[in-house]
């Protein structure tokens, strides 16, 4: 089986990315041309308003809505050097060690108008504008270079001590004066040479950002990380991975060349894919990407999550489901609660989920249990290169955890909200819509001085306004003393309602009643009548049409004769077979003989 791979497919407007871990997607990552990423950017900003209540400052960058800064993320020019040493975290953007609160006000440190350099941390996200910080940082392949920092820190990923003192010790060496330092885990084992040359390579980067800040007036793009392909070569690419296969003839030669400079020991991983059959396709990611858009994930044994997105928050419940176990309660508890844990780490990475995310385990007697499951659910996050920790179980028996949150999850980047429920994931139940329908009918009659209405509904809404036979459109009408049509019309969305024409008997009648006694129309035939299925049913633009015994010739185009006319519906009968093979039938129509 192989270990870990790198999969990228580059379309003409966007490329992605997919980690596997053993066969199984694990990461995803998504690169458009319309909507290209800032995180890790670096920009001269100008303050555009410093908010004392809050804080902290909304600075100009020259995106569309202005970034935050937190008073807590200050530094660099404006403070003093901060030294110290210690563990960090392994991450290409903004990657600096905890640091006490800043003591000062914002509005002691900051003025509208005043010019700042600052680095975004965090992409726009809905409706709130990037998070960006004054104390800057520049990623490497072995190092992270913070010119506003005088700090060495060692990824915690890297576990032998032995080593992380050799690191340290070549650190302090390369570093330039002043500044601060990260070890990145992909360094283990490099020789001193290799980090001082990446060292001076980005000391050089530094030094021409801020020879464009001195050159530029704000609001200016001073830094511009790399695009993604490059960023994974950087970042991911290491003695870890296998393969790094790229669908794209021109982005594979690319690829090449940047690692000569980046990771030539590896460059012999990285393949060219050529078959017919499209990458994501042939390692059937097409249908694991789709599937990562569902709210319920099975687990293998049966059991599954419910996975919600909140704004605050994400929550994930944990359920049996199908599996009933084999011996007792409490052990098909355990059993499903431990696979899952290896699930929702995965989750958490694939859909790149962020903030607050709580866990409905499902419910353990055992104090000995609960440890197990949070033991697990800790070992099966370690492999997650963002910042994730797991605070325990709360007094209501929920596991809540924390994740770095950099940029959009999964589903907000590659989904939209609904734009009929709004995002809710429901829709109005058409005997709400029906009820709603008759309000405004009599909200309309009692303001407008009208002979007669017609309505226009979804199908389902409008069976349930004319009810069985027509009694309740006879009711509608006795009540209102007015005459109302009611159409049903597939195309339109459940919840809407269209008042189509409103006047004297005579006009809205012939809106209404497209057809008359006699009239020859070519249709085709949509369904069986329900409770007729001998019959057949066409439509008009909504109004009905039964046709008496073409039940048996759905798909196919006829000649009808109408024989009957009614409020809500027609009666007609075939006369004959319309022009053209009724295989190739177009979308229902009509047209008079």
């Amino acid at each position: 089986m192989v270990g870990k791979e790198i999969l990228v497919n580059v379309g003409r407007t966007e490329t992605r990315a997919a980690i596997l871990e053993e066969g199984h997607l694990v990461e995803l990552y998504v690169e458009r041309e319309s909507s290209q990423r800032v995180a890790g950017n670096i920009y001269k900003g100008r303050v555009a308003n410093v908010l004392p209540g809050m804080q902290a400052a909304f600075v100009d960058i020259g995106l569309d809505r202005n970034a935050f800064l937190y008073v807590d993320d200050l530094g660099g020019y404006l403070h003093s050097h901060e030294e110290g040493e210690g563990e960090a975290e392994d991450e290409p953007v903004a990657v600096m060690p905890a640091r006490p609160h800043n003591k000062k006000k914002i509005n002691e440190l900051l003025k509208e108008g005043q010019e700042i350099v600052v680095q975004v941390t965090k992409d726009p996200i809905g409706t709130k504008g990037a998070r960006v910080v004054t104390h800057l940082s520049l990623p490497g392949r072995y190092l992270v270079l913070m010119p506003t920092l005088d700090y060495i820190g060692i990824s915690r990923r890297i576990e032998n001590q032995a080593e992380r003192d050799r690191l340290k010790a070549i650190a302090k060496k390369v570093r330039p004066r002043g500044m601060g330092l990260i070890v990145r885990t992909v360094a283990e084992g490099q020789d001193e040479n290799e980090l001082a040359t990446d060292a001076r390579l980005l000391l050089h980067m530094w030094e021409r950002i801020r020879q464009r800040a001195r050159r530029l007036s704000a609001p200016a793009l001073l830094y511009k990380d790399y695009d993604l392909i490059y960023r994974l070569l950087r970042d991911i690419l290491s003695e870890e991975v296998d393969k790094f296969v790229v669908d794209n003839k021109a982005e594979y030669h690319r690829a090449l060349e940047l690692a000569k400079s980046i990771s030539p020991n590896l460059k012999g991983r990285i393949q060219l894919y050529t078959d017919e059959i499209p990458l994501f396709e042939n390692r059937n990611l097409e249908t694991e990407i789709q599937r990562v858009l569902r709210r319920k994930v099975w687990l293998p044994s049966g059991g599954y999550l419910i996975i919600d997105e909140m704004e605050a928050l994400t929550s994930i419940d944990v359920n049996t489901g199908k599996f009933v176990g084999s011996t007792n309660l409490a052990d098909t508890v355990l059993r499903t609660n431990l696979e899952a844990t290896r699930e929702i780490a995965r989750q958490l990475r694939l859909r790149n989920l962020g903030g607050i995310i709580i866990v409905d385990f499902i419910d353990m007697d055992k104090e000995e249990d609960r440890k197990q499951v949070l033991a697990r659910l800790e070992q099966e996050t370690r492999r997650d290169r963002t910042k994730t920790h797991i605070l325990g179980f709360t007094q209501l028996g929920l596991v809540e955890i924390t994740r770095k949150k950099t940029r959009e999850s999964l589903t907000s980047l590659i989904q939209r909200p609904c734009p009929y429920c709004d995002g809710t994931g429901r829709v109005m139940a058409e005997e709400t819509v029906a009820a709603r329908a008759e309000r405004e009918l009599r909200k309309l009659v009692r303001m407008s001085d009208v002979e007669a209405v017609l309505l226009a509904v979804h199908p389902s809404v409008a069976a349930l306004l004319i009810g069985s036979g027509g009694s309740n459109l006879r009711r509608l009408e006795e009540e209102l003393g007015k005459s109302i049509f009611v159409k049903g019309n597939d195309r339109l969305h459940i919840e809407e309602i269209k008042v189509l024409a409103a006047g004297s008997r005579q006009e809205v009648e012939a809106k209404a009643m497209p057809v008359h006694e006699g009239q020859v129309l070519e249709v085709e035939v949509e369904e069986p009548h329900m409770s007729n299925t001998n019959d057949g049913i066409a439509r008009l633009e909504g109004y009905v049409l039964n046709i008496e015994g073409a039940g048996h010739q759905v798909g196919e185009r006829l000649k009808v004769q109408v024989t009957k006319v009614f409020r809500t519906y027609a009666r007609g009968k075939v006369v004959g077979e319309a022009a053209g093979s009724p295989s190739n039938a177009s979308a229902p129509s009509a047209v008079s003989s």
